[in-house]
């Protein structure tokens, strides 16, 4: 009785209108960023909206993130555009589904958790890198092709295009204060294209970019030879997809939680992403991850299940298969005005409120991030880069931080009270600390405000016992953790210490 009451709460709590309308919301807004990726790569149009499609269906029906919306994204598939121009698209297929066999061994072995360790400033350059990218990408299409030459519209196609952008961004923006029933960027969209529609305006649609009719994407092995050599070949390119790819999926993943108040399995979408793009590379896709913008999209119109991310994955499919020629006939103009929107709403414009606030390094940080991804379009150099200097920052405060306080007991002894981890950034300051030659015959370092984190701490006590000894002194260690003990331990026949055992006390069973 209690599972059916649970079962018939949740079923309660979906809002099943919302989650079919922003995932048909989703399917809009994913159609024209997959085929620009696509052709961008030098890839057949459809490659892209297959990848969209599958990365889509996978991730919602083997355990992806509910809300998170998959398809095949411009971060991963740019890693893979040298290989495709080097050794053609089968090398690509079978990269693809070299990289989902990566990120499934990462989730099955647990590794996703690590992305929870970047930092907030990571974070906000992420996001914002991300948000302008996005706007960036929006400004193309106002370029239009004369002779094989990209260049900026003028005249009264640019007033047109400029007029139905402005139209579908301030739908978005007033929408929501009139109702909240429909997601309001489908409004816009819909508008848009019937303003178009009935009027005969002549303006950029989808048609333009390139044809979205096609049939159901088919088995195919990738046909290159299954030797070491291809290996070789396709690894690197795998490796750094599956790195990128997983990135932005655990970053958007992180996000989603924040906005949902939820937590999803890092783990868990590892597997779900690599069985995606497993499937892309047997299916004729070009692969791809968790899409922030159209997640945006997603989570803003209301969507909080795996239903609308099925939705979306089936309304590219219907493209594909029936409703093509539809969809070539949606403005340009209305889906660069939603996508203007979620880039604006991805800006972590409090970050900006903060730059006087947060620490310099913090800031440093956040704008570098940013910087190289929105430069390099390389999102796994823009954290890694990020959590090193982090890192870098933390190791150099608490080496800092580390204190001793000095006390004579009544023995004599003198003993150091030991404040902060002693780890390979706070040694150097460690040695300071002790007065080796005033020092009595006995001195005691009390540990219990500290810890013997790494190699380099035990190397240091080494040499700083070795020290005491050569003036004939003896050094013992008090209090120190479990960790620690079993640190030293397993260092035995490289150091040798003198370690106060604390008393071990234990409560009597009543009778």
């Amino acid at each position: 009785m209690k599972l059916q009451a649970i079962n018939l709460i949740s079923k309660e709590k979906i809002n099943l209108k919302n989650e079919i309308l922003a995932g048909l919301t989703v399917s809009m807004t994913m159609i024209p960023e997959s085929l620009s990726f696509a052709i961008l790569a030098g890839l057949s149009p459809l490659t892209g909206l297959y990848a969209a499609f599958l990365m889509g269906i996978v991730t919602a029906f083997v355990g992806g993130r509910p809300g998170m919306v998959s398809g095949g994204a411009g971060a991963t598939i740019v890693v893979l555009i040298a290989l495709a121009s080097s050794h053609g698209v089968e090398y690509l297929f079978a990269a693809v589904a070299l990289a989902g066999l990566i990120q499934i061994l990462v989730g099955a072995f647990k590794l996703g958790k690590f992305v929870r360790l970047i930092p907030q400033p990571v974070m906000y350059g992420f996001l914002n890198g991300l948000a302008i990218i996005i706007f960036m990408a929006q400004l193309k299409q106002f370029k239009t092709l004369n002779n094989g030459i990209e260049t900026w519209m003028t005249g009264t196609p640019l007033l047109i295009m400029a007029g139905l952008t402005l139209l579908t961004v301030l739908i978005v923006l007033i929408f929501p204060k009139i109702s909240k029933a429909v997601p309001a960027s489908l409004v816009a969209i819909i508008v848009t294209f019937a303003l178009v529609y009935f009027f005969d305006i002549h303006t950029k649609k989808v048609i333009d970019i390139a044809s979205v009719s096609g049939a159901f994407p088919s088995f195919h092995i990738p046909n290159v030879p299954f030797s070491i050599e291809t290996l070789k070949i396709i690894f690197p390119y795998a490796s750094v997809m599956a790195a990128v790819g997983l990135i932005e999926s655990l970053l958007t993943l992180n996000m989603v939680d924040e906005i949902t108040n939820t937590k999803g399995s890092s783990n868990q979408e590892a597997v779900a992403q690599g069985i995606a793009n497993m499937v892309n590379g047997f299916f004729a896709g070009m692969g791809g991850c968790a899409m922030v913008a159209q997640t945006l999209v997603n989570i803003n119109a209301g969507a909080r299940t795996k239903i609308s991310a099925i939705v979306g994955a089936l309304g590219i499919l219907f493209v594909i298969l029936v409703g093509g020629k539809v969809i070539e006939q949606i403005p340009m103009a209305a889906l660069v005005g939603v996508m203007m929107m979620v880039a604006i709403s991805t800006f972590q414009w409090g970050f900006l409120r903060l730059l006087t606030k947060m620490p310099k390094s913090d800031v440093l940080v956040g704008i570098l991030v940013a910087a190289i991804t929105v430069i390099l379009h390389n999102l796994a150099l823009a954290v890694f880069v990020g959590v090193i200097i982090s890192a870098l920052v933390f190791s150099w405060d608490n080496a800092k931080r580390i204190r001793a306080r000095k006390s004579i007991a009544e023995n004599g002894e003198k003993v150091y009270e030991i404040y902060g981890p002693l780890f390979f950034g706070s040694t150097s300051n460690f040695m300071d600390k002790f007065d080796m030659i005033e020092d009595p015959e006995h001195i005691i370092i009390d540990f219990q405000e500290s810890r013997v984190v790494d190699m380099s701490a035990i190397e240091t006590l080494k040499k700083l016992i070795q020290k005491y000894q050569d003036l004939n002194k003896k050094v013992t260690l008090r209090h120190l953790s479990p960790d620690c003990v079993r640190l030293l331990d397993n260092a035995k026949g490289f150091i040798e210490v003198d370690i106060e055992e604390d008393p071990t006390y234990k409560v009597m069973p009543k009778g």
